[in-house]
């Protein structure tokens, strides 16, 4: 009898057990950043190209691993050298072809289905150097599809980078990101 409890036990908390980690897999194609960039004469929008990106979630402990790797060349904002001002002299993508976030621990509950609001802490990196912020996610899960959407700021003059204001055109020190990303859960 004490074996076959064992077994029945075993078999209810299996999906529990398992249930604790989920793993996100982002599809690049379907993924997106946008920025949003205040200046004295208008507000200038862009998007950049997600190159990969997978997310490990551990729900015992709210730990998190993984990265979420942005092409920092694939800035597009509709004007040409605008975008060649922001590649050579902002982002500097000679020297630092990518822009980075790595995920570490998240507060909230994760839903096995449906709708979530987490606030994620992780590690921005940009030029190089290593940024801790903390980003409010809203998470949506149905089967194994999976999107996650967060909006953001990032103090870009405040982290190192160089602000594209010149004469009378001004831009704030702050730039606005919002993600949207879109991908597969395996649990």
């Amino acid at each position: 009898m004490k074996p076959f409890a064992v077994f029945a036990i075993s078999v209810m908390l299996a999906p529990a057990v398992f249930a604790q980690h989920l793993a996100l897999d982002l599809n690049p194609e379907a993924s997106q950043v946008k920025m949003t960039l205040k200046t004295t004469h208008e507000i200038v929008k862009g998007t950049f190209h997600v190159q990969s990106g997978s997310v490990e979630f551990n729900q015992d402990g709210a730990k998190m691993q993984g990265a979420i790797v942005v092409a920092a060349g694939s800035g597009k904002t509709g004007n040409d050298s605008r975008d060649k001002k922001m590649d050579n002299d902002v982002l500097k993508v000679k020297q630092y072809a990518t822009v980075s976030f790595a995920p570490k621990t998240y507060a909230g509950i994760l839903a096995p289905s449906g709708d979530s609001s987490i606030e994620v802490t992780g590690i921005f990196t940009l030029l190089g150097t290593p940024h801790e912020i903390t980003v409010p996610v809203q998470m949506h899960l149905v089967g194994s599809d999976a999107t996650a959407r967060a909006h953001f700021v990032v103090p870009y003059v405040q982290w190192g980078l160089k602000n594209p204001s010149f004469l009378f055109w001004k831009a704030d020190k702050d730039v606005a990101i919002d993600l949207n990303l879109v991908g597969t859960i395996s649990r």
